[in-house]
């Protein structure tokens, strides 16, 4: 069995796919509200990961990880 991803690694998980992940996907995987989510994202940050945010064709934020941490 599998061991179950901490919310963080979720969504470290979601933003490394190559379309990325929108603030709004990444509350419904996690249950968190957009400051929670977003204050993991800088967490993430500090912890060495280069994270883009874009707007997709719809105006939606999305955020990517382009460089993973070391």
């Amino acid at each position: 069995m599998a061991a179950k991803l901490t919310k963080p690694q979720t969504i470290l998980k979601l933003i490394k796919r190559s379309k990325g992940a929108s603030l709004g996907a990444l509350e419904k995987a996690t249950g968190w509200q957009p400051h929670s989510v977003r204050a993991a994202l800088t967490g993430l940050r500090k912890d060495g990961h280069v994270i883009d945010r874009t707007m997709d064709a719809k105006g939606v934020t999305v955020y990517r990880v382009t460089k993973a941490a070391q």
